[in-house]
């Protein structure tokens, strides 16, 4: 996967998100070419007619598998592409899968869920942004 490409992907999708929770002081917004290509994280890509429609990373400790990013272009919305991210990282083997998201992001709320995710707990950061941490053990 091009560098280039997934960076201008996360600021699409993020974008997004940061509209959703109100406010733009999310990481993934304010991070340069350099710094996502030493992110440390294996992405998985999703391309639909030749673009890059969605993309997710994560990083492995032990059998835990840790979702750094979730990204869905918005031309892309409601075609199941984070769904199929998911299941392609859930073919990994796992014991358990986190995940943390804005908790104003009701539909990546609803995904998590919807895909057996159970909310932990809801943590502040920054400037009293709200992260709900999910976490989905192997059963």
């Amino acid at each position: 996967m091009e560098c280039a490409k997934v960076l201008d992907l996360q600021r699409k999708s993020y974008r997004i998100e940061a509209e959703l929770i109100g406010t733009d002081e999310i990481p993934p917004l304010k991070e340069t070419f350099e710094e996502l290509q030493d992110c440390g994280e294996t992405f998985i890509g999703c391309c639909i007619e030749g673009r890059l429609a969605g993309a997710i990373s994560f990083k492995i400790e032990g059998e835990v598998i840790d979702i750094h990013r979730m990204m869905v272009h918005p031309d892309f919305f409601r075609r199941g592409i984070a769904n199929k991210l998911i299941s392609q990282l859930e073919q990994i083997g796992y014991s358990e899968m986190i995940v943390s998201t804005g908790a104003a992001n009701t539909p990546a709320l609803k995904l998590y869920e919807k895909l057996g995710f159970e909310r932990q707990h809801d943590s502040v950061v920054g400037d009293g942004l709200v992260i709900a941490q999910f976490k989905k053990v192997r059963i």
